[in-house]
């Protein structure tokens, strides 16, 4: 991308975080974490920290946002310039963000998935959630199409056999809901909560 169309670029996103931050403060969401500990990442998706912090598992799913909307965007046609489309993944990631933090995706969440405990993500956590996004939209666009969608397979098999969840698990369970998918991902909380048993 030119200096030319990198400064008009940084302006549009520079406004759209804060209409994003604007819209999530007006949402009623907190600023970061409520146990006001500053930590970077929580990598225990069972935690109260889950999604309240900058980086935890499922930034890897954000990372995968990115990696979706290349390859979409690469064969649409008529094909616009990088800042353009750059543009578009990022409006399209920060609508879904607000979306994700309504009150009927939330219970939604908590009814048919794992998520028990999600009462939506900290604003820290969702304007990182967007930085993982573009990162992921710039990285296909160094890695090219074949590159990227290995990539993307490489991080689903990883979060599936790290925390048994992921981002086409995650779509799933939004729209199609499988108990039996349901039963597997509980038996890791199970499994987990033996482990942390005292002996």
């Amino acid at each position: 991308m030119s200096r030319a169309r990198l400064v008009p670029f940084l302006i549009f996103l520079s406004c759209a975080v804060a209409l994003q931050i604007l819209t999530m403060w007006l949402m009623g969401r907190v600023w970061w974490c409520g146990c006001n500990e500053f930590f970077i990442a929580s990598w225990s998706i069972w935690s109260r920290h889950n999604s309240q912090h900058l980086i935890d598992p499922y930034s890897f799913s954000h990372l995968s946002h990115g990696l979706i909307f290349f390859l979409f965007l690469r064969w649409w046609g008529p094909r616009p310039n990088v800042d353009l489309k750059l543009a578009i993944a990022c409006t399209i990631e920060i609508v879904w963000e607000i979306a994700e933090n309504t009150s009927f995706i939330i219970e939604r969440y908590r009814s048919v998935t794992i998520s028990l405990d999600y009462f939506g993500d900290s604003i820290a956590n969702s304007v990182a959630d967007l930085i993982c996004c573009l990162a992921g939209y710039l990285l296909a666009q160094a890695l090219g199409v074949r590159r990227t969608i290995l990539l993307f397979i490489m991080i689903e098999i990883v979060l599936l056999l790290t925390i048994r969840d992921s981002l086409t698990i995650n779509v799933i369970m939004l729209l199609w809901p499988l108990q039996s998918i349901l039963r597997w991902q509980q038996a890791g909380l199970l499994e987990l909560g033996t482990m942390l048993m005292p002996t």
